[in-house]
């Protein structure tokens, strides 16, 4: 079977065609809509924290992940790269780590969270407000 975009049956599957519909995985998701059309998906519980952006063969353009309590993250599992943008206690922005590609690990304890982005994306989360 040819998987096209993120489907409701096979939620892994994601693919750039149609990027701009969402993703299952990340739809399910509590979110915070930023200026721009850009969503800031939360992932608060440990089995939604565990699975992540793991095996996606790619995240929306206009989508990223925040993991609230997290001072760490891998990459192990990843298929693309992604912009880490690590926030402090008081929610703004401590460090920026750009262009990580799979098969890392970061960290920041500094930092009381994390939002993934998709690689080059970091600065229009940030501009947004985020």
């Amino acid at each position: 079977m040819h998987v096209v975009g993120c489907s409701r049956s096979l939620p892994d599957a994601c693919d750039d065609r149609l990027m701009a519909e969402g993703c299952a995985r990340l739809d399910a998701l509590p979110a915070r809509e930023l200026p721009g059309g850009l969503r800031v998906v939360r992932a608060e519980r440990r089995p939604e924290r565990m699975r992540g952006l793991a095996r996606l063969n790619a995240m929306p353009r206009a989508y990223a992940l925040h993991l609230p309590r997290c001072r760490s993250v891998h990459t192990f599992t990843m298929r693309f790269p992604l912009d880490l943008i690590w926030l402090g206690r008081d929610g703004r922005p401590v460090r920026v780590d750009r262009d990580v590609p799979p098969n890392r690990l970061r960290q920041c304890l500094r930092a009381r969270s994390v939002v993934e982005a998709n690689a080059g994306t970091a600065d229009a989360f940030l501009a947004a407000g985020l």
